[in-house]
């Protein structure tokens, strides 16, 4: 009997020795794993380190750049207009309140139109050197190229969406397009650069370039001169703007 005692009083010590040994060595792989954290973040923060374990890898399996068309340009561009449009559109459904359905955006588009004059399409006519030594060159009026919203500059500067719009947006491809907006501020640099002074510094620039051209060729009077361009007629910009850019926009 004592024997027995004995033996189990031995394997109670045993069990209570190996509970103890796993304890220790859970103990010590969770204070190296502390360790390790304490490091890593050290590392991190001292900077020039950058160790990560849940780091993710980019790759890029873009398909190479394809050149579609070739073309000539005659064009000069004679001056630029940087523009700045603010939409604001608010989409509201009668009766009900805003909060439930509706939707209003104010967009700031920042862009800049072009100025060119085509010396693509002038004859030998269109110069003439005069008996006194005096040259003229008859030119087209500058024409204003489509407005090009700079995405980089422009921006959502507010979006108030009512309850049914969020709803309903969960289900859409692109709830919050720009693309109407983008449109929308294209139209109103172009009217906005119809009545600007853009025409006229085109024609002065252009007129100084070949002055300072000629001039070098020895000429020592230069003369430009432009065709007459008449007032633009602005439901005229408009459906060409619709032409060009392929879409109508009310705004």
């Amino acid at each position: 009997m004592a024997t027995a005692r004995v033996a189990r009083r031995y394997h109670s010590t045993l069990r209570s020795e190996t509970g103890s040994t796993k304890v220790r060595s859970l103990g010590t792989v969770a204070g190296l794993g502390a360790i390790a954290v304490a490091v890593i973040l050290l590392a991190n923060a001292i900077g020039g380190f950058d160790i990560s374990f849940f780091g993710t890898t980019r790759v890029d399996r873009s398909a190479p750049v394809v050149l579609r068309e070739l073309r000539d340009v005659s064009r000069y561009k004679a001056a630029t207009g940087e523009f700045e449009a603010t939409i604001d559109i608010e989409d509201d459904v009668g009766l009900v309140p805003s909060f439930l359905v509706g939707e209003r955006t104010i967009f700031i588009g920042v862009g800049s139109v072009d100025a060119t004059v085509d010396f693509g399409g002038i004859t030998r006519d269109a110069v003439t050197v005069g008996d006194d030594g005096v040259v003229t060159v008859t030119l087209p009026a500058p024409t204003l190229e489509k407005p090009v919203v700079d995405p980089a500059r422009s921006h959502v500067a507010n979006r108030d969406r009512g309850l049914v719009n969020r709803i309903s947006g969960v289900f859409e491809d692109n709830p919050t397009s720009e693309r109407t907006l983008y449109l929308a501020a294209q139209r109103r640099m172009a009217r906005a650069a119809q009545s600007s002074e853009l025409r006229a510094r085109a024609e002065q620039n252009t007129a100084e370039m070949l002055e300072g051209l000629l001039g070098k060729l020895g000429f020592t009077r230069v003369n430009v001169v432009f065709a007459d361009l008449a007032s633009p007629d602005l439901a005229a910009v408009d459906a060409a703007l619709d032409a060009a850019i392929g879409d109508r926009n009310p705004a």
